[in-house]
């Protein structure tokens, strides 16, 4: 049975909340693993027809280990540094089949604030061979720590419910933008 891996990275909750609506909203369609990218595989399983990643937008892209070290110091409460991150999953991705991905981040509102984890993702996907399955997707948090803007949850979920329609309409094959 095929099913879409959805990977994420997430320091303050805020992605961790997007990739489950993401989740959802694809799961109308399609069977969905959940995971975050410590417990992501490194080849990608030959059911998977969907890979969706997604992380915090960091110094105007994916998290590099210091500025995951720099977003721990700033949530306190003796929070434990993440190991890798989705910048390091992706470069961990060995042969393997390549079915069509997508990607989405989370990133400061106001200011909007330069730069996007999700499509420094989405060039690292395509140079690995992963067609696109949609553009890069950014969803708003009001601060480093969130919360989330009002209405994102329910525009992730939207989201993945077209992302799931996508690959049940198409199984495997790269979708048109």
């Amino acid at each position: 049975m095929s099913r879409a891996l959805v990977v994420f990275e997430s320091m303050f909750g805020n992605t961790r909340l997007i990739a489950n609506a993401v989740a959802d909203g694809m799961r109308s369609s399609i069977p969905v693993d959940l995971m975050g990218v410590d417990h992501a595989p490194t080849e990608i399983p030959p059911d998977v027809v969907l890979v969706v990643v997604g992380g915090p937008t960091h110094a105007f892209g994916m998290s590099r280990p210091k500025t995951r070290e720099d977003a721990m110091r700033q949530k306190g409460d003796g929070a434990r540094l993440p190991g890798d991150g989705m910048r390091e999953w992706l470069a961990s991705i060995a042969g393997g089949i390549r079915p069509p991905a997508a990607a989405f981040d989370t990133r400061i509102d106001k200011p909007r604030v330069p730069g996007s984890a999700a499509r420094a993702a989405e060039k690292r996907l395509r140079k690995l061979g992963f067609p696109s399955a949609a553009r890069a997707e950014s969803f708003y948090v009001s601060g480093t720590p969130g919360p989330l803007v009002e209405g994102e949850l329910a525009r992730a979920r939207r989201w993945g419910e077209t992302l799931g329609a996508e690959v049940l309409n198409n199984r495997g094959r790269a979708t048109v933008r």
